[in-house]
């Protein structure tokens, strides 16, 4: 290679998604609600990960499609990052990975052929580790690399878990600490050393397969992973779609080590930002040293979990079995009890 894979972008990774306003207004009119067409038990209004299907014999099908440019210049952990994020859009609904799909735009010319062969064979790990097919695919030629992967799943429709359902009083946990998108900041703007590039990729390739397991515990009343929107916006997608509010503590946050020298010197990606503009209306901030934290677009980020006070000792067991680092940040709570228009408080 002649050019590092993440010079070929402006953001990267979750980072580059399409700002959430933006986003609405491309979406206006064209929204899907639940039996749209027979069948459809999910689709895109509710800002789920995953559009479900009902197959008709207890069994739901999971389809998501998720894809980024690289924060990784390595090509073959470029690829697991990839896999480890699109595939868990399944495990943060409950559910199951069955099957996968290549999404690749490359620039062969000017990174060749071995390189998307790594960025490939890093995805196909992940999917093997996952008991996951990756089946197929579809490649173009882009002057802009892009990689993900198209991802179907099963979940028995008792066990799946959506934005909707928290509940006043469920406590909220997060896995995985917060950073990944100051690290990738750092790093592209030639600040990082090896020990961020180090925490980065370690953070970017663990799954969340746990999701499969918290699938199956009534207590889980809602589930989603933390992506390019932040804590915040993600958050304030289940207060949104449960009609409720939260209130998270900002001490708490799990946060990666080698990102604090970041947050400190407010190294933050450009979307960081637009993730503020678009739900600062909705956030009463009184802890103002969690603002990093918060509105940092997070990939491959960790699940948000909204669990039953009678249910923690359960999910807690669940999280300590499959090794995932897990952190109580806050509870669920009724939206009169914040100031009025506001959905989640930062104490």
């Amino acid at each position: 290679m002649t050019k590092k894979l993440t010079e070929f972008s402006k953001a990267s990774g979750c980072g580059c998604k399409i700002q959430p306003a933006v986003l609405q207004q491309m979406l206006q009119g064209m929204t899907l609600q639940a039996g749209a067409t027979p069948g459809l038990v999910h689709g895109n209004a509710g800002g789920d990960d995953c559009s479900v299907f009902d197959l008709g014999n207890g069994q739901l099908l999971l389809q998501t499609v998720d894809f980024f440019t690289p924060l990784l210049d390595d090509p073959f952990d470029f690829g697991r990052a990839a896999a480890a994020n699109a595939l868990s859009d399944i495990w943060a609904m409950g559910g199951k990975p069955v099957m996968a799909n290549a999404v690749m735009g490359w620039p062969v010319d000017v990174l060749g052929v071995d390189a998307a062969r790594a960025v490939m064979s890093g995805a196909m790990q992940v999917c093997t580790e996952a008991g996951v097919a990756l089946a197929g695919g579809h490649t173009i030629e882009l002057q802009e690399p892009i990689f993900g992967l198209s991802v179907t799943g099963l979940v028995d429709a008792g066990n799946l878990k959506t934005n909707a359902g928290a509940k006043a009083g469920d406590k909220l946990i997060l896995t995985k600490g917060l950073g990944v998108g100051m690290l990738a900041a750092a790093l592209k703007r030639g600040l990082g050393a090896a020990t961020d590039l180090a925490s980065l990729t370690e953070s970017l390739t663990q799954t969340n397969a746990v999701g499969n397991e918290l699938g199956g515990i009534a207590g889980v009343h809602a589930m989603t992973d933390v992506t390019g929107f932040g804590l915040s916006g993600h958050l304030l997608e289940i207060c949104r779609a449960s009609g409720v509010a939260a209130r998270i503590q900002g001490s708490t946050l799990p946060k990666i080590a080698a990102a604090e020298a970041w947050a400190a010197s407010y190294v933050l990606p450009d979307n960081a930002m637009r993730n503020w503009n678009a739900f600062e209306s909705a956030v009463d901030m009184q802890d103002a040293s969690a603002f990093t934290w918060l509105v940092d677009p997070q990939t491959s980020g960790g699940l948000l979990i909204s669990v039953a006070d009678t249910a923690i000792s359960e999910v807690e067991a669940a999280l300590r079995a499959a090794s995932t680092e897990y952190t109580v940040i806050g509870e669920i709570v009724e939206p009169n009890t914040l100031s009025e228009g506001k959905l989640l408080s930062v104490i």
